[in-house]
């Protein structure tokens, strides 16, 4: 169900497929195109029409490598670029379900958890006798309390990457879904430094704040989206025994970040401003897990 805003707005829908919405451009017409009409190219996605462009205005030299390499090649690499398929999701569940399946095993997946979960003490060497393992902040995300624990978040990853992903584009989603990670991380350092955490429940909340930001962006109805995160939020913070809801709370302020700073970096003359923006977040993030932590141990 979308709002009337939604619906009278038709930059929203794909100029081949009125029916289907979509938040991807085309990087050289600028018009509005679904997954099924995305071309991948070095610079992002073209629609169809400026793809034919494209290669009539190729080189002889250009014809000549097509035709060595073989139009076999050419048309497979088109079909897979125009699937539109969440690809970088299915990634992600595949690597996290392996390692946490790999956790269940007895022995093994105790050494797992150990090695990849975080905890603030192995950022901070001169105050704990611990190694320096920074990279905690994000292989967190890849290891989980249990199996019911992965199930769920790989549901919700599935849901959530689905919708997201072929309106982002692949690259945008895989920053969205890290970065928020690594706000949920620093979250749990700086609330809660002695707390120890397993989980991609930070990134998944930054899914879904930004599936929120971005549906009210493109006028969409986000009702439904808002009560869901609001109960996952208050479950977090009624039953805090058992649950992180620091990283919860982390992983949602920075999607929503990200999302609003892609809602306000759409056009294709926007994009170095969007790259600029993104790398400012993850240096603000590291800057506050460096220095805010230690001076709350310490105090």
């Amino acid at each position: 169900m979308t709002t009337p805003e939604f619906a009278d707005n038709r930059d929203n829908f794909c100029y081949r497929h009125p029916g289907r919405q979509s938040f991807v451009l085309c990087q050289r017409c600028l018009r509005t195109i679904c997954p099924e009409c995305q071309t991948q190219a070095p610079v992002g996605v073209i629609c169809p029409e400026c793809m034919k462009e494209q290669q009539k205005n190729r080189t002889p030299a250009q014809k000549r490598a097509q035709r060595r390499w073989g139009a076999r090649s050419s048309s497979t690499t088109m079909t897979l670029a125009r699937s539109g398929r969440p690809l970088v999701t299915y990634i992600l569940l595949a690597v996290t379900s392996f390692i946490g399946l790999v956790q269940l095993i007895p022995g093994i997946g105790r050494e797992i958890t150990s090695t990849l979960l975080f905890a603030a003490p192995y950022l901070y060497p001169n105050l704990f006798a611990l190694p320096f393992e920074p990279w905690r902040l994000l292989t967190a995300m890849f290891v989980h309390g249990g199996f019911i624990h992965l199930a769920l978040n790989m549901l919700a990853l599935w849901m959530l990457g689905q919708s997201l992903e072929p309106m982002l584009g692949r690259a945008r989603f895989l920053a969205l879904y890290l970065i928020s990670g690594l706000g949920g991380s620093v979250a749990v350092a700086v609330i809660a430094p002695g707390t120890s955490t397993v989980g991609a429940s930070g990134a998944i909340f930054g899914l879904m704040a930004a599936l929120l930001i971005i549906g009210r962006h493109i006028g969409a109805n986000v009702t439904g989206l808002l009560v869901i995160l609001g109960i996952n939020l208050v479950y977090g913070f009624v039953f805090s025994q058992n649950i992180a809801w620091q990283a919860h709370l982390g992983g949602l302020v920075i999607g929503a970040l990200i999302a609003f700073i892609f809602t306000r970096t759409k056009r294709r003359e926007q994009r170095v401003w969007q790259i600029v923006l993104l790398a400012a977040v993850t240096v603000l993030l590291i800057v506050v897990v460096a220095f805010v932590p230690p001076l709350i141990l310490l105090a």
